[in-house]
């Protein structure tokens, strides 16, 4: 047979009569009962415990001090009716712990979006460069001025309940994001995926059950190959740069140019991930932080001399001291002005420019590309090293060399050129010269 549950809710007061005070008072302790559950606390509420009636839960009496501390007790029991109806109304649930909390204000948690993403990218900062990198924080700080933004033009609010989230609500934003602010179909699904992972927060601290943004599809866009163009590289790597911090940004950036390393991997580098083969040739071995995998890359000249200069200014066993990362994108913006380049440069563009420039670029087999820049997909090689207009050209332009020697057009035959076909004409002179019957 099914248990019967029933929802029942009560709240009440008592006294402990055997724990009086010296100054004789004792004080008012309040009980909450929900389906069962039941959990006592304090309401630091002092009484005379000759004056406590245990019948009503309140003092007995009309003295100016009785009527204002049963005022408290009735307006303490609103309180608690309240947060018992707003639990239902939010979440669907109520417990007798949930609503000492609330009384008691323990491990109360934000129900407004904008404070807790605050207090979210606050506890993320103290964990960047422990566990967390620089470059995601940012997209946190971003993500956050963003919503705002939207929430200020959709809403007129500075903030929203987390429990007015619905769909629709990721639906506007997303637009908005597209159209008010112009951003890119993936800049934009950035934002929505760290505004989802605040989200989980939300569900993880009990404030919602659910994802209120669950059945949202994403638009999709093949990433693109974001190389620099040859002649930009080029600019980039020759300019004169008088400023030091300018041009160790830029070192770092042809540093990773032509290792496929990442901005987190060049930090960690030292010398112990240095090898030399049995040839003599030196090379990177080190795990992509992002994947795990190993990496093998060769050592080029000029990767090994931007390791010579900088060896003698080492303040530990990393190869370089490395700058922020907010730093290496503020720096690098300066260099694009300083060499008059049109396309922003990122650090992240290194890669691409090694998958393509240095690598495919030189016929250089994709699957050793995949091994040198870590990846355990093709796929993936295959969005860094897309074939460029120049390869094209270039590969076009060797399928000519050799296939002048091995194929003619007709026109270009040694051969007379009929220009109008007479089948008449033509069966005249054939018959002539080989007879009727041929």
């Amino acid at each position: 047979m099914d248990k019967v549950k029933y929802n029942t809710f009560a709240v009440m007061f008592y006294i402990n009569k055997g724990r009086i005070k010296k100054n004789g008072t004792t004080t008012v302790m309040g009980r909450i009962s929900v389906s069962g559950e039941m959990v006592q606390f304090s309401t630091q509420i002092e009484v005379d415990p000759t004056l406590w009636d245990a019948k009503r839960y309140r003092l007995k009496g009309r003295e100016r001090e009785s009527i204002e501390i049963n005022n408290q007790l009735q307006e303490l029991t609103d309180a608690i009716t309240g947060y018992h109806k707003d639990f239902i109304k939010q979440q669907g649930y109520v417990t007798a712990e949930l609503l000492k909390n609330r009384v008691c204000n323990i491990g109360q948690k934000t129900d407004m979006l904008l404070e807790l993403f605050r207090e979210h990218n606050e506890q993320y900062k103290q964990m960047v460069g422990v566990n967390r990198e620089e470059k995601s924080f940012l997209m946190y700080h971003y993500a956050i001025n963003y919503i705002a933004d939207f929430i200020k033009s959709q809403y007129g609010a500075e903030d929203i309940e987390l429990i007015k989230l619905n769909l629709r609500f990721l639906e506007d934003m997303m637009l908005f994001l597209r159209g008010e602010k112009g951003l890119s179909v993936n800049t934009a699904n950035g934002v929505a995926i760290s505004l989802k992972r605040v989200i989980k927060c939300a569900i993880n601290q009990g404030t919602l059950r659910k994802d209120p943004f669950v059945g949202y599809k994403f638009d999709v866009v093949p990433p693109e190959c974001r190389h620099q163009i040859e002649e930009d590289l080029h600019k980039l790597m020759t300019t004169e740069v008088k400023s030091k911090a300018l041009c160790f940004s830029r070192d770092m950036f042809i540093f990773s140019t032509f290792t496929g390393t990442s901005f987190s991997d060049v930090v960690k580098l030292t010398d112990k991930n240095i090898g030399i083969n049995n040839k003599g040739d030196k090379h990177l071995t080190f795990k992509r932080q992002k994947t795990g995998t190993e990496c093998y890359v060769p050592l080029l000249d000029i990767p090994l001399k931007i390791i010579d200069k900088y060896r003698s200014e080492r303040k530990s066993e990393r190869l370089f001291n490395m700058t922020t990362w907010s730093t290496m994108y503020e720096n690098l913006g300066k260099m694009q002005k300083l060499c008059g380049l049109k396309e922003p440069i990122s650090y992240h563009q290194s890669r691409h420019n090694f998958g393509t420039l240095i690598t495919l670029l030189n016929d250089v087999p994709i699957e050793t590309v995949a091994k040198m820049m870590g990846h355990k997909d093709l796929k993936t090689t295959e969005i860094y090293a897309r074939m460029s207009n120049k390869k094209v050209g270039d590969d076009m332009k060797r399928i000519v060399k050799s296939s002048k020697s091995k194929f003619k057009l007709f026109e270009d035959r040694d051969m007379p050129i009929v220009e109008e076909y007479n089948y008449f004409e033509f069966r005249d002179r054939y018959e002539k010269r080989y007879g009727k019957n041929q």
